[in-house]
């Protein structure tokens, strides 16, 4: 998969001294990238995914991206695909590069990859308190399609997972 650079304008003094907006650009995820994305996973979850859980994505052939700003990984995504479904397993991004587009631009970068392959219908899961990933979803046309009862752990139980869906033809 080729990179895909997305310049993603920031007023809000992320920019470099020049002024100039911040690249954020969408590539490949290899074996070499693991620790990288395994320190944002441990730094942005309670019950993070392990290198292994990674590690296996790769193997298993699953679209596996990193989002680079300044050649510095910040976020990742990763999804399966099979029967004209694909399933968004995994987005995040490291706390110092949210609330600038990053997010989106990686759920895009997947969707339009589904897309590519002729894949007709996203489905991910989100945390029932992840009201800021929620929003970002049904931005990009998603609706809720289900719950799924105690599927996250949390502390001192567990969580329901919302289920989302889109058509992605």
């Amino acid at each position: 998969m080729a990179a895909n650079p997305r310049d993603i304008g920031r007023g809000d003094g992320h920019g470099d001294s020049s002024g100039a907006p911040d690249v954020f650009e969408i590539r490949a995820m290899t074996l070499e990238d693991i620790d990288d994305v395994t320190r944002i996973e441990r730094e942005s979850y309670e019950f993070p995914w392990t290198p292994g859980i990674f590690r296996d994505c790769l193997r298993a052939g699953y679209l596996c991206t990193v989002g680079t700003s300044d050649g510095k990984i910040c976020g990742y995504g990763l999804m399966s695909f099979g029967a004209g479904e694909c399933h968004i397993l995994n987005l995040c991004v490291a706390a110092e590069a949210r609330r600038h587009g990053n997010a989106s631009a990686l759920l895009d970068n997947l969707i339009n990859e589904a897309r590519k392959i002729g894949i007709q219908t996203a489905f991910l899961e989100v945390r029932e308190s992840n009201q800021g990933a929620q929003v970002l979803y049904e931005d990009f046309g998603f609706c809720e399609t289900g719950v799924r009862p105690g599927y996250y752990p949390h502390r001192g139980g567990k969580e329901d997972a919302l289920i989302f869906s889109m058509n992605i033809i």
